[in-house]
């Protein structure tokens, strides 16, 4: 279905109610709260109802929701969601106006939103806040990520229902603004903003630069994500926040007891550090749906998802330790292996990989990740070789709740590593991965590049893991502690826990308490203590607690569907009664407000509008104007009966009763109702880097060899090479030395991605006990004019 858009209109034509979006941000440390003010108007000459189905971090604990219509402000509740549904159904078919907020079941990062009876001409504005911690970055910075974006859920077959249904339109395209502020606030100084998106120049509000404001630029696209990394000066410092209970909850509950956030920052010693385990299974499963054929990111450079996953591939299985194993899955609608279980690594099954490798396109249909884990599951583990899963995706399916479930099930016997590439990948989806499966997550966004993320994952994948997690409490006479955060499963250097508790009773006695976390690193017993004041901080306002309650019930959730919803719905009464006291959503609940207004009917049928996402188009230019249009959500059934066959956010429709999605062109690349559609666009590769091509040329072992494709690699000729020479040194030992100079000569911003293969050749040159290195590395720097020291490359 193709059309001109122009003015306020959906890529079908129809017009589009909402007018710009407001976005005001309050950090303080590592705790984010965003306010959002959504403006809606009917233009239209009779009543309808605007759609919004959008992105939130996945981690999110929604916590207010109202509406303003004229002078009246009406604040949402948070209720069951049938009963919610319900309500709102019963205040549009009597014409009052009505609001209804609610999660998608199948994955928490993706809310809809319904304006009902919205009388022509009238405005109403949409107010929605939601708070959420901020994760550590390899490089100490704090992630923000508001997401523009809503790529289509790929809902595998078989699976229940016709998943989430969204109205996407181009970048371009996008009817309303968006202005974003933030205001970032911290004990520490805040020493820069960083973003993927133009900003104005930060503003410091002191002078000990503590507090800060930054602005998004004018003219802002809606073609990707708003990130901000945000870096204060010595930020890895262990703190505790305690927060008063509300004044009008009762005392024991969540809500009326004080809270408690614990930030955890474990330091591991230097010697334990620089060591690096020479075993392990590492696994490697790379999404080739059709939407990795997509580039990177927006900025005119040709480079592909799936592109980059295979140059990523190349660093990973240079920089393996020998003695280990792997493997490497990839899959798309059906799934493939290299090998038909994990293999020693040596040269003979390297070169068998990066042979298989070199030629994987992004050509398997759509993203179905729930078989390859199964079948990575089903396999025996190998003895004294732990099992790292790394999985590389762009995020977009449907059935994230299963896949989560499914690696915390599994979590015993593996660590599970996550990338999500590029904008629009479900945080929801490898967030969960990590957390449950005990890794790290990494999400590569704008003009990141892949491979220094994920070599630093590598590296966390590398350190001995750290074993026997103990967290133990010591408080006041009086004063007892319930832990809400699940037990901590995995702890690595420079990486923050975060934990939170509910304090009951009160001292007379020390206001102090005591947190002693203790753990096992590479057999040595280790422990970090912080001591912390009682007293609760000035100003929070509820925020420790809205997340602590987002904490409980996401663990509470898991537990309910570990269960399969048995056990006479107890988890689910708990979930809804925690989610209605602390006014935080859940899977099982809905935010709900009526204007039962001056009791004036809005007359006329209802009409309904969905209003587009920024969807993930690659390339519309030879169509104009022209777009196509996802498939929209099914027109407003405003009985209760239609509403209760809506169960999850799928707005009525079975699988079966979908109508067949457009045929897509071949000439444009939009975001289509099958992954596999994406593969038709796949932009040409770019030659390759030389600091890849160098590391093509390394063996298994972490040697070099001296031949012409190395001279080249180094920009020299084959007799430039051999005549300089030392006539005591080996072949094999000059080469090595050669790649290590130009790495430490030329490749120094890209330190991260070589320094591993690098520790391996280092390694392999002392295990030769060369006579003459210092010769080597004098006559390397002449050939190739650099002046590195012998200690620099390790020898």
């Amino acid at each position: 279905m193709m059309v001109n858009c122009c003015g306020l209109l959906t890529a079908n034509k129809q017009p589009v109610p909402l007018k710009s979006v407001e976005v005001e941000l309050e950090v303080r440390d590592h705790v984010a709260t965003l306010v959002s003010t959504l403006n809606y108007e009917n233009k239209e000459d009779k009543p309808i109802e605007a759609v919004f189905v959008f992105p939130l971090p996945g981690d999110a604990a929604v916590c207010h929701f109202s509406a303003t219509i004229g002078q009246k402000q009406i604040v949402a509740e948070v209720k069951e969601k049938q009963q919610a549904r319900e309500e709102y159904d019963d205040a549009l078919s009597s014409g009052q106006q009505a609001f209804l907020l609610e999660e998608s079941e199948q994955s928490p990062d993706i809310f809809s939103l319904s304006v009902g009876s919205l009388p022509p001409g009238e405005s109403a504005s949409i107010r929605l806040e939601y708070v959420t911690e901020l994760a550590v970055q390899a490089d100490d910075g704090l992630r923000f990520c508001l997401p523009a974006v809503l790529n289509p859920r790929y809902q595998p077959q078989g699976s229940e229902g016709a998943g989430v249904q969204v109205t996407s339109v181009p970048a371009s395209q996008v009817p309303y603004s968006l202005s974003f502020s933030a205001r970032v606030s911290s004990p520490r100084p805040v020493s820069k903003v960083e973003s993927s998106c133009s900003l104005d120049p930060l503003q410091y509000l002191n002078t000990e630069q503590t507090q800060a404001t930054v602005k998004l630029a004018a003219g802002h696209k809606f073609d990707r994500d708003v990130e901000l990394l945000i870096y204060y000066k010595d930020a890895h410092q262990p703190s505790a926040v305690v927060e008063a209970g509300q004044a009008s909850a009762k005392p024991g509950t969540l809500m009326g007891d004080p809270a408690v956030m614990l930030s955890l920052y474990p330091e591991f010693p230097q010697a334990v550090m620089s060591s690096v385990a020479s075993c392990g299974e590492f696994v490697f499963l790379l999404d080739r749906s059709g939407s990795m054929g997509c580039p990177m990111n927006n900025s005119g450079k040709q480079e592909t998802r799936i592109g980059s996953a295979r140059d990523t591939l190349l660093l990973l299985l240079k920089s393996l330790p020998m003695g280990c194993y792997f493997n490497i899955y990839s899959f798309g609608s059906s799934y493939e292996h290299i090998f038909p279980k994990s293999v020693e690594y040596s040269q003979k099954t390297m070169e068998e990989a990066l042979k298989k490798v070199e030629e994987m396109q992004a050509n398997l249909g759509g993203t179905e990740i729930l078989e390859p884990l199964k079948h990575i599951y089903r396999q025996s583990c190998i003895p004294n070789q732990p099992r790292q899963v790394f999985v590389f995706t762009d995020g977009e399916v449907g059935n994230t709740k299963q896949v989560i479930d499914l690696v915390k099930k599994n979590s015993g016997s593996h660590r599970c590593f996550s990338f999500g590439i590029g904008e629009g990948a479900s945080t929801a989806l490898i967030n969960g991965l990590a957390k449950e499966g005990g890794g790290h997550a990494q999400f590569i966004t704008g003009t990141d590049r892949m491979q220094p993320k994920v070599m630093q994952s590598l590296r966390f994948a590398l350190q001995p893991a750290v074993e026997d997690i103990s967290v133990t409490w010591d408080l006041p006479k009086g004063v007892s502690v319930t832990v809400l955060s699940p037990p901590i499963t995995a702890i690595f250097q420079g990486q923050r826990s975060l934990v939170y508790a509910q304090l009951t009773g009160q001292s007379s006695e020390a206001a102090e308490g005591c947190v002693t976390v203790k753990y096992s690193l590479a057999g040595h017993p280790t422990q970090n203590q912080l001591n912390f004041n009682l007293k609760p901080a000035e100003d929070t306002g509820l925020t420790v607690h809205r997340l602590a309650a987002r904490t409980l019930i996401r663990s509470l959730e898991v537990d309910e569907r570990e269960r399969g919803g048995q056990q006479d719905g107890g988890v689910k009464k708990k979930v809804v009664e925690l989610s209605v006291q602390s006014g935080v959503s859940s899977a099982f609940t809905a935010f709900i407000a009526v204007n039962k207004g001056d009791g004036e009917v809005i007359r006329g049928p209802l009409v309904r509008r969905n209003v587009p996402t920024r969807g993930m188009v690659m390339k519309a230019s030879s169509f104009g104007s022209q777009s196509i249009a996802l498939a929209c959500a099914a027109p407003r059934m405003a009985t209760k009966k239609c509403r209760s066959m809506v169960p999850n956010l799928k707005f009525g429709m079975s699988s079966k009763s979908l109508p067949p999605p457009p045929p897509i062109p071949r000439s444009m690349c939009a975001a289509p109702a099958d992954d596999a559609d994406y593969a038709l666009c796949s932009p040409q590769q770019p030659p390759r880097d030389p600091l890849l091509q160098l590391v093509s040329l390394q063996k298994a072992s972490g040697c070099w060899v001296l031949d012409p494709d190395l001279a080249a690699a180094l920009g020299k000729t084959s007799e430039e090479v051999e005549k300089t020479k030392p006539a005591s040194a080996n072949q094999e030992v000059w080469a090595t030395i050669l790649a290590l100079i130009w790495l430490h000569g030329f490749k120094m911003d890209a330190r991260e991605e070589w320094e591993l293969l690098a520790m391996k050749a280092t390694s392999w040159l002392r295990a030769q006990n060369a006579p003459c290195v210092s010769e080597c590395v004098e006559a390397g720097n002449a050939l190739l004019g650099c002046s590195v020291q012998k200690d620099t490359v390790g020898l």
